[in-house]
């Protein structure tokens, strides 16, 4: 009963309970190992100091040679090897009893959890565009479905850490390779701040991140106070609209700061982006969406050539966020081709045989031959239907494959539907997308018009385009024309056609007529044939 007390007493002070001899092998082990797969019992026949990491066993060899009979030592600091490269940090106390000498008794006690050493060459952190669009290709279909989590690390000090000058990059460069050899691939870790962090790993992963990240601080003598926050993913065919949560996320933390519980503001995000789905995904089902038409005249006779059908939906000003989380969710192949079944439905009217639609399709929709199937059958056995269709494609989501975005398109060219890059010069991709698309037109971004009056680099700029265009024989239309002087420009600089409320907003039914009260050059009714 005695033995037992004192060893009730040993270990409410202790982990590890070990017995040395002269040698400083372990003839007796008790208690926790460093981990779970390392017992007491792995201890016995090794000398401590095969068992301790190399900074240790200086400080080891120290305190055993100054032990004398019926003295303990003082605590000292011991850095214990737990497998796998890992370190974990312990206070450890010696004694030698007389009774048992040279036998030496050694109580452990854990400080934190098991740690890996990482490489502070390894690679960094991502950017937080890098890392969303690294996150997607972890995530996103075809992938295997398989648990993941977001995990949201906050390390308090880091940015201090900073003006230490080479000892800060250090402990930074650690710190994001442990966050690195944490995430699910080794590379899903992403810093969105000085002190924030945001990575995917595998759910069923028991890597105490914040313990991780305060023990390589303490291991340069630096404080730090990390927090972790988890949240729940799905990899595979449920996790698209995890994937626009996270961006909503990740852009929250960016914004001042973010707050203090990025979880909960994903949670809820992932709930909103969910409702957002659904309701998005009805819509289209049940063709509860309207579209308006804009006009698009010739500059050189005023006359309307074709319109652009422009969706709108109930209650919304403006459908822009809504066709965003579309294609971020992979839900707007099917409203693109909605978007067409509308517009072919309002060509067959009674009356629509002189209309011509412009009608637009995401770059998104133009992955997989679906889109290009669809709208050709629609429009089998109407050559005439085809021949008053122009597709625009918007660069809001890019190609990912632009040679088989071109197969698809060419397929469209070839039964007689034009093809237009549509905003061009607001991404990066459009000289790419003119010099690797076969296309019929370009539409010039609103943003090179809108200055053209008092602008003479957008005039230059827009010079150029047509020059190139014309060189290529693709036809050129210029949006948000609002004035009559800005008209004139284009139609000097050699525009071909023109969009924009000076010839009329979007309505609900195409106007061909316009009105009698508008400036002469636009009233002359006539609808333009595609040239």
């Amino acid at each position: 009963m005695i033995r037992k007390r004192l060893l009730g007493f040993a270990f409410a002070s202790s982990d590890l309970l070990l017995e040395l001899d002269a040698k400083g092998a372990t003839v007796f082990g008790m208690g926790s190992g460093p981990t779970a797969a390392l017992s007491a019992e792995s201890f016995c026949g090794v000398a401590l100091r095969n068992r301790v990491a190399p900074a240790s066993v200086e400080v080891l060899s120290d305190v055993l040679k100054g032990l004398k009979p019926g003295a303990r030592s003082a605590p000292v600091e011991l850095l214990f090897n737990a497998g796998e490269g890992r370190l974990r940090r312990a206070n450890a106390r010696f004694f030698l009893l007389p009774e048992l000498a040279p036998n030496v008794s050694c109580s452990v006690t854990w400080e934190g959890p098991a740690y890996t050493l990482h490489n502070p060459e390894a690679a960094p952190a991502l950017e937080p565009e890098a890392f969303l669009e690294r996150a997607r290709q972890v995530m996103a279909p075809p992938a295997e479905a398989r648990d993941l989590s977001v995990s949201f690390v906050d390390v308090e000090g880091l940015a201090a850490a900073q003006s230490m000058g080479e000892a800060g990059e250090r402990l930074n460069a650690r710190v994001e390779a442990a966050l690195q050899a944490a995430s699910v691939d080794g590379a899903t870790a992403g810093k969105l701040g000085p002190e924030r962090f945001a990575l995917i790993r595998d759910r069923t992963s028991d890597t105490d991140l914040a313990g991780e990240v305060q023990e390589i601080g303490r291991s340069e003598g630096i404080d730090l106070t990390p927090t972790a926050t988890e949240a729940d993913v799905t990899a595979g065919s449920g996790s698209l609209s995890a994937l626009r949560a996270l961006r909503v996320a990740v852009e929250g933390c960016l914004k001042d700061g973010g707050s203090g519980q990025p979880e909960v503001n994903f949670s809820a995000a992932l709930s909103r982006t969910l409702n957002d789905a659904h309701a998005f995904q009805a819509m289209v089902r049940d063709r509860r969406f309207d579209l308006h038409y804009q006009p698009i005249v010739d500059l050189k006779t005023g006359a309307v050539h074709h319109f652009e059908a422009l969706a709108r939906f109930t209650g919304s000003a403006s459908p822009a966020n809504a066709i965003r989380m579309a294609e971020e969710m992979a839900l707007i192949d099917s409203f693109d081709i909605a978007v067409a079944e509308k517009a072919l439905s309002r060509l067959r009217q009674q009356g629509g045989g002189l209309l011509k639609f412009a009608i637009n399709v995401s770059g998104a929709s133009l992955a997989d031959d679906r889109y290009v199937q669809s709208l050709l059958r629609m429009t089998a056995s109407r050559a005439d239907e085809r021949r008053r269709l122009i597709v625009e494609v918007t660069e809001s989501a890019a190609l990912s494959d632009v040679e088989a975005a071109n197969r698809r398109l060419g397929a469209l060219r070839a039964v007689g539907i034009k093809v237009c890059i549509d905003d061009f010069g607001a991404g990066a991709a459009s000289y790419d997308y003119l010099r690797r698309l076969s296309v019929d037109t370009v539409k010039i971004d609103g943003t090179f018009v809108q200055g053209l009056e008092t602008d003479p680099k957008a005039r230059t700029l827009i010079g150029h385009l047509v020059e190139l265009c014309r060189s290529l024989e693709v036809e050129t239309i210029a949006e948000m024309i609002e004035t009559q002087a800005c008209a004139d420009i284009l139609k000097d600089i050699g525009v071909d056609l023109g969009q924009g409320w000076l010839f009329g907003k979007a309505e609900a039914e195409p106007r061909i007529y316009l009105a009698a009260n508008e400036p002469v050059a636009r009233r002359m009714g006539a609808v333009a044939s595609w040239g």
